[in-house]
């Protein structure tokens, strides 16, 4: 007879994991030393005779610590593991080999009688031979009704034909399986079914010989569900909030729970939400409208109203309810249902996509409405109860958080990029020798970015584009503290590298004072830096010199069509203190070139994410002939949409040539009538100019101080220019480095007055500084240009 107790188990590995005090006092090892191990370090190969008196050859026996043979006869049997699993456990039959089942055999037939997942004994073509009392039960069958019938078609199992595979597989290999999860809908027991765990192992006896496969059946439908909610949950955690998008954060949360959690889900969002404004307060107002952002079910799915719908909710509905105490509905869905007559459109499309329950859950933070979401199952896939309802206002406050989020963002990014807007040029002013288009798309994370043309003495033009890093309304106000000091240098006619140099001066100011700033400031930690691309076309020469910090280089399209980025060194970052000079690059341009200038985010981004090279752009300028907007439009249409980390600039220029017959010079002599002399040039050539003759005569006066200027305190040789554009500048060159200063002469005194006159007489002047010398220049607007 066998003993109660097991002198090993050994799992399906064939790893002993049980080791009994019978164990080791019949093998001479303890438990230390054997568990772990595989059973067969301890048989060994030898001679044996049957019991039964026939010789039976070769046997595996049982061999002691001191390594002799020990003649014992084994019964192994099968054993349910608490994780579902099988192990076998080896019992040792008493040497008068009796097989009574005594008290182990008891607890075997108590267990198989009163285990709480159903047993099942099938022979070797899978036909139920016994069942115990709890898979009757779970079948729903009453005494041997089951007996001859198949596992899968007793139980109504969804995968019929992986379950008889896996028994087969069983019955085949002797390997036991565990683990698979099915549906199943016994015939006897009415309902939606539940999930079970269907296990099994084959059994045999104690010459190996297989008498058929046992199985076990255990019902896991809340251990599934637990699972199922948990996976939503995660799923929901992970996937929804990705991006600062409030419609497709409500996408990403359609997408979490559909088809796992609902068949058909809908999210409505309260309109002023996706435009950044503060959600309105609970109890929402009937007269507020709600967007509907997303929408997710089959494909054949009815919709009430399509996505992007605009619409307020029926009072008398369960989704308005929601909405005015921030509590969830959950509602059974027929014929009868009253409240769906106050939406005839949404009581359509119920009717037609066969959902029988709603949930509809608040999207709220902070006692402010943000929207609803609205879930609903068919009838295969049940009622919502308590566990899915509190799971679900999880969900929906996981999901509101992160619209709230993105709300802030789109709030924020519409104030930088109004911002921006506002402190840019509505349009790049043209001049009459460079006609100039610009275009600008604000980044996901921009608000840095800008452009600038503008008119400098003697009919030049400056053409900037620059993008401050960062993002929002910081970097907004940057780039508009760095734009206005451009313009402020550039009226001291500094060149392009040493106005660069001077703004990087600014920049650094900048850096210092956002660094000063408390550390809790989130501006602290951010680093200030700008690219910048300062440019200077002059007509009169042809020529375009501009200096670049951190910035890419111009592409220049000529007439012809060619194109090419010209080779220019460039200088740090604006913000580096590092004290690396800047330097210039100049090109000369035939009439009718466009210079382009531009940010990185215009450009196609490489496999890596950095920006490629500038091929699209010159696609684009391939055809220079076409009006200047529609190369900036081609060169949008050519963005594709692609999300861009800063903002796309491109800033087009069309450059002419000077016309001649506008343009004066005359050599000076360095003697005291040069004055005269320059009054007489200036007289007549404003005559043949048709200048009025109050501009003549305030021209005459200022270029008489001019020259007086020069012969004073300049150095020979002398040079006035006058130049007729949209205003009349006259220029008086010489090689001296002595720059004017402008006085206020007392009463008495006889002299000290030129510049003063000439700063009354004139809109504007200045010295611009050259390698031959200085010019000192004025501007007067022309009696057609208003003051």
């Amino acid at each position: 007879m066998a003993r109660d107790a097991p002198l090993m188990v050994v799992d399906g590995e064939g790893m002993v994991v049980q080791w009994s005090h019978e164990a080791e006092e019949l093998l001479g090892r303890t438990a230390a030393e054997v568990i772990g191990l595989s059973a067969t370090y301890l048989v060994s190969r030898a001679a044996a005779s049957s019991r039964h008196g026939t010789n039976t050859g070769p046997d595996a026996v049982l061999q002691h610590r001191d390594g002799r043979a020990v003649d014992a006869d084994l019964r192994v049997r099968p054993v349910l593991r608490r994780d579902g699993s099988v192990a076998w456990a080896v019992f040792q039959v008493p040497a008068n080999g009796t097989t009574g089942l005594g008290a182990g055999s008891a607890v075997l037939e108590a267990l198989f009688t009163n285990a709480p997942v159903g047993l099942h004994v099938l022979d070797k073509r899978l036909r139920i031979m016994s069942a115990n009392d709890a898979g009757r039960a779970m079948c729903g069958a009453t005494g041997d009704r089951i007996l001859g019938r198949r596992l899968t078609d007793v139980y109504g199992l969804s995968s019929p034909g992986e379950v008889e595979t896996m028994l087969r597989g069983v019955l085949e290999s002797g390997a036991p399986a565990t683990g698979l999860v099915v549906r199943m809908q016994p015939e006897g027991v009415p309902g939606r079914g539940c999930s079970a765990l269907v296990s099994a192992f084959r059994l045999q006896d104690s010459l190996g010989a297989c008498l058929g496969v046992a199985a076990a059946v255990a019902d896991v439908t809340e251990y599934e569900k637990t699972r199922a909610r948990l996976q939503v949950l995660a799923a929901v955690r992970e996937g929804v909030g990705r991006t600062l998008n409030v419609v497709a954060s409500c996408q990403e949360l359609v997408e979490a729970v559909v088809p796992g959690f609902a068949d058909v889900v809908v999210v409505e969002v309260v309109d002023a939400v996706l435009r950044g404004e503060d959600p309105p307060l609970s109890p929402l107002g009937r007269d507020v409208p709600l967007r509907r952002v997303a929408f997710g079910g089959r494909e054949e799915e009815i919709q009430a109203h399509p996505v992007g719908d605009v619409r307020s909710l029926p009072f008398s509905t369960p989704y308005a309810r929601a909405l005015a105490d921030l509590k969830p509905r959950v509602a059974v869905l027929d014929s009868g249902t009253p409240w769906l007559a106050a939406d005839p459109a949404r009581a359509e499309a119920i009717r037609a996509s066969g959902v029988r329950t709603l949930l509809a859950a608040p999207l709220a933070l902070r006692g402010r409405v943000l929207g609803l979401v609205s879930l609903y199952r068919t009838e295969q896939s049940g009622h919502f109860d308590e566990r899915e309802v509190a799971l679900t206002l999880e969900l929906a406050a996981h999901t509101a958080l992160c619209i709230d989020n993105a709300r802030r963002y789109t709030r924020e990014h519409t104030i930088a990029t109004t911002l921006q807007r506002r402190l840019l040029p509505p349009c790049p002013s043209s001049q009459s020798t460079v006609e100039s288009a610009h275009l600008l798309v604000p980044g996901d994370e921009g608000g840095g970015g800008w452009f600038d043309t503008f008119a400098l003495s003697s009919a030049r033009t400056a053409l900037v584009v620059g993008e401050v890093t960062g993002q929002g309304i910081h970097a907004a106000t940057t780039m508009g503290q760095l734009r206005t000091v451009i313009h402020s240098l550039a009226s001291l006619d500094l060149d392009a590298d040493e106005l660069l140099a001077r703004l990087n001066d600014t920049a650094i100011l900048l850096a210092e004072e956002r660094a000063a700033l408390p550390p809790g400031d989130p501006l602290h930690r951010e680093a200030l830096t700008a690219s910048c691309v300062y440019a200077i076309y002059d007509p009169l020469t042809r020529t375009c010199t501009f200096a670049r910090a951190g910035h890419p280089a111009p592409v220049i399209a000529r007439p012809d069509g060619t194109t090419d980025i010209p080779d220019s060194p460039t200088g740090p970052l604006l913000g580096s203190s590092g004290g690396q000079p800047f330097d210039t690059a100049t090109v000369t341009l035939i009439d009718g070139s466009i210079l382009a200038f531009y940010t990185t985010s215009l450009l196609p981004v490489s496999p890596a994410g950095e920006p490629d090279d500038a091929s699209p752009l010159r696609r684009v300028l391939a055809d220079p002939d076409r009006p200047l907007q529609d190369l900036c439009d081609d060169a949008l249409y050519r963005l594709h949409g692609d999300a861009r980390p800063g903002d796309a600039v491109l800033l087009l220029g069309r450059t002419h040539t000077f016309p001649s017959e506008h343009v004066a010079t005359w050599q000076l002599v360095d003697a005291p009538t040069a004055a005269g002399t320059a009054r007489t040039h200036t007289r007549r050539q404003l005559a043949d100019w048709g200048v009025d003759e109050e501009t003549a005569y305030a021209t005459e006066l200022i270029v008489s101080e001019l020259v007086t200027n020069a012969l004073h305190y300049g150095t020979p040789p002398l040079q006035l220019r006058i130049i007729k554009d949209r205003a009349l500048t006259c220029e008086v060159q010489d090689t001296g480095l002595n720059a004017p200063r402008l006085r206020h002469a007392r009463t008495v005194d006889e002299g000290g007055r030129g510049l003063f006159i000439v700063a009354q007489l004139s809109q504007n002047w200045g010295t611009r500084y050259t390698p031959a010398g200085k010019t000192v220049w004025t501007e007067q607007l022309l009696s057609s240009q208003p003051r």
